[in-house]
C-alpha cells in the first residue's frame, strides 16, 4: 500500500479528488492545500511525492484534524528508525479523538512522515497532555531514546497541521 500526495490551490485539487470518486483521497488545508490518495495501485497525480506505508492504523476519513510529522533520516539511520516505528507500542490509538496513523517511508527523499488524523485540533492537543504520549515518549531526551541517536537525522523534523475539506 502506497500514499501519494500532492499540492497546489485548493480549487486545483478538489478537481482531482473530484475526477477520481472511486479512490481514497483525503483533501486539506494547512499553509498549503494538500490532497493525499491512498491506494495499491498507481497515482492519479502528475508528479506526487510517493511513500510507502509501513505501519498504519484506522482508516482515513474526510473529516478532522491531520498532523505530519516529517523526520529526515540518513541512509545508515533507515533501520533503526523503521524498527521503532514498525514496533511502536500503538498508544496513540487508546486516545479518544484518535481517527488514523500512517508512518510513512519515503521513496525519492530522506524525509518520513508520521501522519496522524484526529476529530479535531481539541483531540491532537489531548493527546500531546495523555498518559499515553507521556508514556510513548518516555524515553524522550535519555541516552536510550531515538532522538540521542544525532548520526541518524541529517537536520531537524517539522510538523504540518491540517484541517480536512469536503467543500
Amino acid at each position: 500500500m502506497k500514499i501519494y500526495m500532492t499540492t497546489g490551490t485548493h480549487d486545483f485539487l478538489k478537481t482531482i479528488k473530484d475526477d477520481h470518486p472511486g479512490e481514497t483521497m483525503i483533501l486539506m488545508q494547512g499553509e498549503d492545500g494538500l490532497l493525499i490518495h491512498e491506494s495499491e495501485g498507481d497515482s492519479v497525480f502528475s508528479s506526487p511525492r510517493t511513500y510507502d506505508i509501513l505501519d498504519s492504523s484506522g482508516e482515513l476519513t474526510e473529516e478532522g484534524f491531520v498532523v505530519c510529522n516529517n523526520i529526515p533520516v540518513t541512509d545508515e539511520g533507515r533501520p533503526l528508525f523503521e524498527y521503532r516505528f514498525t514496533n511502536r507500542a500503538g498508544l496513540v490509538e487508546e486516545v479518544e479523538g484518535f481517527i488514523s496513523i500512517r508512518v510513512l517511508r519515503p521513496q525519492s527523499s530522506d524525509t518520513y512522515v508520521i501522519m496522524t488524523q484526529w476529530k479535531d485540533e481539541k483531540s491532537f492537543l489531548g493527546w500531546q497532555e495523555s498518559n499515553q504520549y507521556k508514556k510513548a515518549h518516555a524515553k524522550r531526551g535519555t541516552e536510550s531514546g531515538i532522538d540521542n541517536k544525532k548520526d541518524i537525522f541529517p537536520r531537524s523534523s517539522y510538523v504540518t497541521k491540517y484541517h480536512v475539506t469536503t467543500i
